[in-house]
């Protein structure tokens, strides 16, 4: 265990430069005196690590200092090459460089760790996009992937949701993968947003650069920006009874997390069937998503989804009430 946590402190002063004793330990979650202790211990081995004093001062690595790729276990090295995903590399760019690098980390390891590591390659492949979708067309993925990369600004030409389209001078600060479709984090206006890379319409990287703010942390960014996003896409609730045996149907309509929590909260009648609150975009979407349903589902409230509802069934009375012409 502490040769394992010895071997993660060394490679974090490797990879990030100067880290004070607080940020190591945050970063490795153990106290601040046990950084200490492990600062102590590295350097007792022979590993030229030092204190540098004052307000800007921390722990690093003297200058030049390397160590070799060799304190891999057997299971992290096969986990590694979960990471290895050929479709997204290859939607930047990058496959031969990510092929290249997987060929140096294999030779780098020992035979044993090599072999297991090959083991998981043959065995496991990780296909992102859910079913019944592909990963979105973006275009200028490339174009904004080299932005982030050079931090220079981007004149983007944006696709909103609906037929809005909007003019951006955007900071391109990072990307991220979800579900199939790549999303922008930049800085617009003095705050970051995000934009679906699949909705840009017009990309210019131009040759000014931009100063990234040193604070950012994209993953930190995503988890928060993530963890709001179904607050923000909700703004309104159905009330609706549904039948027995149309639980894996809802899922799959209106998202796992939502039918869970719906059904959790129900209420159970007489008749079998459940009365729900489900979360909804809007009553225009939420009659969308519960039209699938078909005649498993009553929507009881609002009075206006209720109203759409209906007249959408009749107009499919009208349509499906005579034979159809020839």
């Amino acid at each position: 265990m502490r040769a394992s946590r010895l071997l993660s402190l060394l490679l974090l002063l490797q990879t990030r430069g100067r880290m004070t004793a607080p940020e190591l330990a945050a970063e490795l979650e153990v106290s601040v005196r046990t950084v200490y202790r492990d600062v102590e211990a590295l350097s007792a081995a022979g590993v030229p690590v030092y204190a540098d004093r004052g307000p800007l001062g921390g722990y690093r690595l003297l200058d030049g200092y390397r160590t070799r790729l060799n304190g891999l276990t057997a299971e992290e090295a096969s986990a590694l090459f979960l990471a290895g995903l050929p479709g997204p590399a290859a939607e930047l760019g990058r496959a031969d460089l990510a092929a290249a690098a997987e060929l140096k980390v294999l030779a780098a390891l020992p035979p044993d760790s090599r072999s297991q590591a090959a083991r998981m390659r043959e065995r496991f492949h990780l296909d992102v996009p859910g079913w019944y979708r592909g990963s979105d067309e973006a275009p200028f993925l490339m174009d904004v992937a080299a932005a982030v990369w050079d931090e220079r600004v981007v004149r983007l030409r944006y696709r909103r949701w609906g037929p809005a389209e909007v003019d951006r001078i955007v900071h391109p600060y990072g990307l991220i993968l979800k579900g199939g479709s790549w999303y922008l984090a930049a800085a617009c206006d003095g705050s970051v947003r995000t934009y679906r890379v699949g909705r840009i319409i017009e990309a210019e990287v131009l040759e000014e650069r931009f100063e990234r703010d040193p604070g950012f942390d994209l993953a930190a960014f995503w988890q928060t920006f993530a963890a709001g996003f179904a607050a923000r896409m909700y703004k309104a609730e159905a009330v609706v009874r549904v039948s027995p045996g149309i639980e894996d149907l809802l899922r799959y309509t209106m998202g796992a997390d939502v039918t869970d929590k719906a059904l959790a909260d129900g209420v159970a009648g007489a008749d079998g069937w459940t009365t729900i609150r489900l979360p909804i975009e809007s009553v225009t979407h939420g009659r969308w998503q519960l039209l699938r349903l078909g005649a498993s589902v009553e929507v009881m409230g609002p009075p206006e989804l209720r109203a759409l509802m209906a007249e959408a069934v009749a107009e499919l009375s009208g349509m499906y009430g005579t034979p159809p012409e020839c």
